[in-house]
């Protein structure tokens, strides 16, 4: 077999079935159109009993070739209408795995150099609030991506909500934080070390990610531990003012224990107990955490003093990212989505986001009351729901990801976006360029023409045209470090704390310097976190 690339086994077509030899065993996928696909692909092992809030550990190895078709288990959760998961999918511990998608063209490869050479790796991390979600949905399907960009695209599972995101240390030395994180770290250990028999660079390799796989990718940008193994980053719509400090995770903690009636002396049990329990205390957490406290999360990345030494926004404004290429961006209407699905993740309401600013405020006690007057000045309207989801998108998206990009682009090149396209269908529901609309021009996966209700008005062509062009860009980017789709695009500057420029996606592509600029001077330098 070859030490690069992928060899095909006798199958039931003439291509045959690819095979790829991994650290831990052959892996045999299978074929669609020019993409090779491998799906649930084990990183590590399962992590259940008395490894259940431990870090992950390497998987057994397995003799002959291991058939990797179809989806295993997906992260423990409560299903939740904002994230559509297959019905068909099962829950399971058994959840650390990864999908790969190849380009493979027998015979001439479509690269115009060696046709030996490796190709770029992209490897996504979903979203879903650190608590929903799974690399087996359709949206996050990696063909489209490969195939049009000649890449190898890679999706990443992992550990979410109480298992992944909830902090629990701070109930005995069994309890490990960050598992979330350390279950993506791991992940890319497994591609520095494997993904040459798939046709991938481990040498370049792009972390890319959405909503809180972004707040991922913007935490793994300042921890130690990520350092070298991705060598470019994308964060569409971060976070990335939402980590925890411990403190604020021992209080969480102590209430999921409340949750599941165990005192703290008997939290081991934690390690025993049914799943389901688990997945039910932390269900009504996830969702009261939020209405009792609008703006905060009930999982998120903590700060434990190793994977993440300190925030993230202070590491970034301390000058201490890692210095890799990054483009981050936002969504026009983030908060939108969260209305129409009426969920209490994002406050939405005047009244929520009243209690938000008081919470923001008691947890700022150095700041003067003009201090949030100032804030508030840049929304006139606050009284009215518009003015509610103006104010929850620029607190929980748009104002980290600018806070973000003016400290990281003072040594690496960075760009900003602002993705504003929206159907005639989604304008008319008023749900806009919402949050992680953006997500089918990414992939390039888009419904047909009868089962996608964002084209039922139209639109169609408009949006393969915006696809077509943030795929190009997104490609170049992980193929050579910079955003330039070669194809008579609108050239896109790199983001400067002077100018502030920005990409806004539209039907017609525009730059724009410092479009948020009443924002900025409203909100100021200081970052506002949820902490």
């Amino acid at each position: 077999m070859s030490a690069q690339f992928f060899e095909t086994a006798p199958g039931p077509d003439d291509l045959g079935e690819p095979v790829a030899r991994t650290t831990y065993g052959d892996v045999r996928g299978v074929r669609s159109g020019s993409v090779a696909v491998w799906r649930s692909i084990p990183y590590a092992a399962a992590p259940s009993g008395t490894s259940r809030f431990a870090p992950p550990q390497p998987p057994s190895t397995w003799e002959g070739v291991r058939d990797c078709t179809s989806f295993g288990q997906i992260a423990p959760q409560t299903m939740g209408a904002m994230v559509p998961v297959d019905s068909d999918l099962t829950m399971g511990e058994d959840c650390l795995w990864l999908n790969v998608w190849s380009p493979r063209h027998d015979g001439a490869r479509d690269r115009a150099s060696d046709p030996d050479e490796p190709r770029p790796v992209l490897v996504w991390l979903h979203g879903g609030a650190y608590c929903l979600g799974t690399a087996a949905q359709e949206i996050y399907d990696g063909r489209k991506l490969a195939a049009t960009g000649d890449v190898v695209v890679v999706g990443v599972n992992y550990r979410l909500g109480a298992l992944g995101f909830l902090d629990l240390s701070s109930l005995g030395d069994d309890f490990v934080p960050n598992l979330g994180l350390r279950d993506q770290i791991a992940a890319l250990e497994w591609v520095r070390d494997n993904i040459a028999a798939f046709g991938g660079d481990p040498g370049n390799v792009t972390l890319f990610g959405e909503s809180s796989g972004a707040g991922c990718v913007t935490a793994l940008l300042t921890s130690p531990r990520a350092c070298g193994l991705f060598h470019q980053a994308i964060a569409q719509s971060p976070p990335a003012t939402t980590v925890f400090g411990q403190e604020r995770a021992a209080t969480v903690a102590r209430r999921f224990l409340e949750l599941m009636d165990l005192p703290a002396a008997r939290a081991k049990e934690l390690l025993a107990c049914p799943i389901d329990r688990i997945v039910a205390a932390a269900g009504v957490l996830l969702d009261e955490i939020p209405l009792k406290e609008p703006g905060r999360l009930a999982a998120a990345p903590v700060v434990d003093g190793e994977l993440l030494p300190t925030y993230p926004i202070d590491r970034f404004q301390q000058g201490r990212s890692h210095r890799v290429p990054l483009i981050i961006g936002t969504n026009k209407d983030e908060a939108s989505l969260f209305r129409l699905f009426r969920s209490p993740i994002m406050p939405v309401t005047p009244d929520a986001v009243n209690v938000m600013l008081r919470d923001v405020a008691a947890g700022h006690p150095e700041w003067s009351p003009e201090r949030i007057a100032e804030i508030t000045s840049a929304y006139p309207d606050l009284a009215t729901t518009r003015g509610a989801l103006a104010m929850s998108t620029d607190a929980a998206f748009r104002m980290p990801a600018h806070w973000v990009a003016d400290a990281h682009a003072q040594h690496s090149p960075t760009w900003m976006y602002r993705f504003d396209y929206a159907t005639p269908m989604l304008r008319a529901a008023r749900v806009g360029a919402g949050h992680a609309t953006e997500l089918p021009y990414v992939f390039g996966n888009f419904g047909t023409l009868n089962h996608d209700p964002t084209f039922w008005l139209g639109g169609r062509k408009v949006a393969m045209e915006v696809s077509g062009r943030m795929i190009r860009r997104w490609v170049a980017f992980a193929t050579h470090g910079v955003p330039a789709a070669l194809d008579g695009s609108k050239h896109w500057p790199p983001y400067r704390l002077s100018a502030r420029t920005t990409l806004v996606i539209d039907a017609v592509d525009r730059v724009v310097d410092d479009p948020d600029r009443d924002l900025h001077s409203a909100w100021g330098d200081q970052a506002v976190g949820f902490s």
